[in-house]
C-alpha cells in the first residue's frame, strides 16, 4: 500500500513540476540591467523635476529620495540619480499602452545588437518602445525602456515597403486630382514617371504609376548579423504624406451647460484662430478637413465621440484642458496612432510616457531652466543684483534656479532688501561704472514693479555714468499701460514663452484679419488665444503637409516663424512626447525705442 502511495505521489509531484515548465514558459522574464541589480541610473536634464522623473519611470518621488537623499533639497542638471526597477508582470501580446518596462543606461561600448542579445529580444522591439530611439540618442548615460517579453525567442519582424510600377489607361473625365486620390500619390511623383502630365491629363493616356505594398520578413534575433541590427538606428524614415488633412478640436465648449465657463469665450476665440490657419493654408493649396467637437465636462461624452469613425481617422488632435480628458484623448491618440497637441496646460504627465504627445504650453521647470540659463549668458559679466521688496507671485523657484547657476560659474551678486524711504540710494550705493548692472526683483507682480521703477528711473537719469539694466518677467508685458516709458528708459529685458509685438505687420494684419472674419476684437487677456489657435494650426499642418504624418522626425527642419507662441519641441525621453521648450528674450531697446523679440532655440 505505502508503495503504491509513494508511485501515486510521484506521478502527482512529475505531473505537477510540468504544469509549472509549461506555465513557467508563458511567464515574463524580469531582468534587471545591471549596475547594482535593481537599480539604473537617470542624467538629470535641464528643467527636470523630481516629480517628473519618479512619474517618468512608474514610481513614487519617496522612492527616489530613499536612494538620493540629497534630492530632497536640490537636483542639478548633469547629476545622476540612482532609480529603483519597479516590478514587472506583464506580456508581449498586452497592447504598447498597457505593458510594463524595465529601464536601462546605456553603457561605455554597448549596443543595440548587445543589448538585444543581453535581454533575448528582438531589436525592434526595443525600438518600438523607445520611439525617439536613433543614432544620436543612443548614447552613454540614456535611458531606454527594455519591454517585457516571454521566455521564448521571438521572431523579429520588419515591415518593407516596396514600390512597384503599374501601367494604367486613362479614363474619362479623370483630372490629375482623381489620380493622385486614387492611387494615393502625390503629382510629382506621377509627372517624375510620366514627363508627358506636364502638358495635362488626357483620356486615354497611357501613363505609369508607382504602388506601394507592405511586406513583413521575418528573422530571429541570432540570424541577424551586428552590424544589420546596429544600422537599424540610421535607418531612413520614409515620410507618411496625405493628400488633405483632417484634424479634429476637441474643447469643452459647454455649448448644452445652462451656465457656461468663464473660459468659453477664450476657447472660441481660439477656435476662431484656428479656423483663420485653415484658411490661410487652403489659399495656399493645402487641403484641411475640420472637426470640431464639444467635450462638455469629464469623460462621458469623450467616450461617446471616440466610437466616431471620423475622430479614429483624423490626422492630429487638439484639444482637452482638464486633465481627466487630457488623458483620455492622450490614449485614445495612442491607441489610434494620431497626433495629441495640448494647446493650455503645462500641467500633464502624459507627455512624459506617451510618444503622440505634443504639449505646446511650457512646464514652469522647463521656462526657468532655460530662462535662468539665458539670464547667465546674459548678465555672467554684469553687477548682478537682487531686490526683494517682499511681495507676492514671488518667482522662487527661477531665482533658485539662477542664483544655483551663477553659484556654480562662481558669478558672484548682491541680495538688496527693499525699503522705500531709502531705495533709491541703497540701490545706488551698490551701482558700479567699470561694468554694467542690471536690478531682478524677486516678484513679477505690478507692484514689486511699481516700487522699484521710479526710483529706479530717477538714479538712472540723473546719474548716467551707471549703465543700468532691468530684467524680469512674462507678466510684464501686460503692464505696459503704465509702464512702457520705464521700461524703455530702464533698458528692460524679459523673459517669456509667449510675445506679440502690437507694432509688427505680422500681428496688425492679423488683427484686422480677424475683425473682418468675426466683427470684433481680442479678447484682451495674455495670451490671445485667438493668435495661439492661428499659430499652433499654422506650425502642424503646414510640417504635416510639408513632413508626413511622422513629421517628428524633422523637426529640426521645421521653421515657422510664429505670431505669438514660437515652437521648439523636443523629446521628452526616449519613449515619451514632446515638450515645447520655445523661450523669448524681449527687450525694451533705450537706444531707439524699440521692442525686439529674440527667439532662444
Amino acid at each position: 500500500m505505502n508503495k503504491i502511495l509513494i508511485c501515486i505521489l510521484t506521478i502527482l509531484i512529475q505531473f505537477i513540476s510540468i504544469s509549472l515548465h509549461s506555465q513557467e514558459n508563458n511567464k515574463v522574464i524580469i531582468t534587471t540591467n545591471g549596475q547594482d541589480n535593481d537599480i539604473f541610473y537617470h542624467t538629470i536634464e535641464p528643467g527636470q523635476t523630481v516629480y517628473a522623473i519618479a512619474t517618468m519611470y512608474g514610481i513614487g518621488v519617496e522612492d527616489i529620495y530613499r536612494l538620493n537623499p540629497e534630492s530632497r533639497e536640490v537636483i542639478k542638471a548633469g547629476d545622476k540619480l540612482r532609480i529603483p526597477q519597479k516590478d514587472i508582470a506583464t506580456t508581449i501580446t498586452a497592447p504598447l499602452s498597457e505593458r510594463n518596462y524595465s529601464f536601462h543606461t546605456i553603457q561605455p561600448k554597448e549596443t543595440l545588437y548587445s543589448l538585444s542579445k543581453r535581454y533575448d529580444i528582438p531589436a525592434t522591439s526595443i525600438i518600438e518602445a523607445n520611439p525617439g530611439l536613433s543614432v544620436s540618442t543612443f548614447r552613454i548615460g540614456k535611458t531606454i525602456r527594455i519591454p517585457a517579453v516571454n521566455i521564448e525567442d521571438l521572431p523579429q519582424t520588419e515591415v518593407k515597403t516596396t514600390v512597384k510600377e503599374i501601367e494604367y489607361k486613362v479614363e474619362r473625365k479623370e483630372t490629375m486630382y482623381r489620380l493622385t486620390r486614387k492611387f494615393n500619390v502625390t503629382s510629382d511623383e506621377l509627372i517624375s514617371l510620366n514627363p508627358q502630365l506636364k502638358k495635362g491629363v488626357k483620356a486615354g493616356m497611357i501613363i505609369k504609376v508607382p504602388v506601394k505594398s507592405k511586406e513583413a520578413v521575418t528573422q530571429n534575433v541570432s540570424e541577424l548579423k551586428e552590424k544589420d541590427v546596429n544600422a537599424l538606428l540610421s535607418a531612413p524614415k520614409q515620410m507618411d504624406k496625405v493628400n488633405k488633412l483632417k484634424i479634429a478640436l476637441l474643447l469643452p465648449f459647454m455649448t448644452e451647460e445652462v451656465v457656461q465657463s468663464s473660459n468659453t469665450a477664450r476657447f472660441i476665440e481660439y477656435y476662431e484662430g484656428l479656423l483663420l490657419a485653415v484658411d490661410s493654408l487652403s489659399q495656399s493649396g493645402i487641403a484641411v478637413e475640420l472637426i470640431v467637437r464639444d467635450t462638455g465636462k469629464g469623460t462621458e461624452k469623450l467616450n461617446q465621440l471616440f466610437r466616431e469613425d471620423a475622430l479614429k481617422n483624423v490626422n492630429l488632435i487638439i484639444g482637452a484642458v482638464e486633465n481627466d480628458q487630457i488623458t483620455s484623448i492622450a490614449g485614445f491618440a495612442q491607441k489610434n496612432n494620431i497626433v495629441h497637441v495640448i494647446p493650455f496646460t503645462s500641467k500633464n504627465d502624459d507627455v512624459l510616457s506617451n510618444a503622440h504627445v505634443f504639449q505646446v504650453n511650457t512646464p514652469q521647470s522647463y521656462l526657468y531652466a532655460k530662462a535662468s540659463q539665458a539670464a547667465y549668458s546674459m548678465f555672467f559679466d554684469y553687477n548682478i543684483i537682487f531686490v526683494d521688496t517682499y511681495d507676492t507671485d514671488e518667482k522662487a523657484e527661477f531665482i533658485k534656479t539662477f542664483k544655483l547657476e551663477l553659484t556654480q560659474k562662481n558669478v558672484p551678486f548682491i541680495d538688496l532688501v527693499y525699503r522705500a524711504e531709502s531705495f533709491a540710494n541703497d540701490v545706488q550705493t551698490l551701482l558700479v561704472t567699470d561694468k554694467r548692472n542690471v536690478i531682478i526683483p524677486l516678484s513679477g507682480s505690478l507692484s514689486a514693479l511699481n516700487k522699484i521703477r521710479s526710483p529706479l528711473r530717477m538714479v538712472v537719469e540723473a546719474n548716467p555714468q551707471y549703465i543700468v539694466n532691468l530684467f524680469g518677467y512674462p507678466e510684464w508685458q501686460t503692464y505696459t499701460r503704465e509702464t512702457l516709458d520705464d521700461f524703455f528708459v530702464l533698458d528692460t529685458y524679459i523673459y517669456t514663452n509667449f510675445f506679440a509685438d502690437n507694432m509688427s505687420n505680422d500681428v496688425s494684419k492679423f488683427y484686422s484679419k480677424y475683425k473682418t472674419w468675426y466683427s470684433k476684437d481680442l479678447i484682451n487677456t495674455f495670451p490671445k488665444y485667438g493668435i495661439l489657435g492661428f499659430d499652433t494650426g499654422m506650425f502642424f499642418l503646414s510640417s504635416i503637409d510639408k513632413y508626413g504624418l511622422n513629421f517628428e522626425n524633422n523637426l529640426n527642419k521645421i521653421k515657422y516663424k510664429s505670431i505669438q507662441t514660437g515652437f521648439d519641441f523636443h523629446r521628452v525621453n526616449n519613449w515619451g512626447g514632446f515638450i515645447n521648450t520655445n523661450l523669448f528674450i524681449v527687450h525694451y531697446n533705450k537706444r531707439d525705442y524699440t521692442t525686439v523679440r529674440h527667439e532662444l532655440k
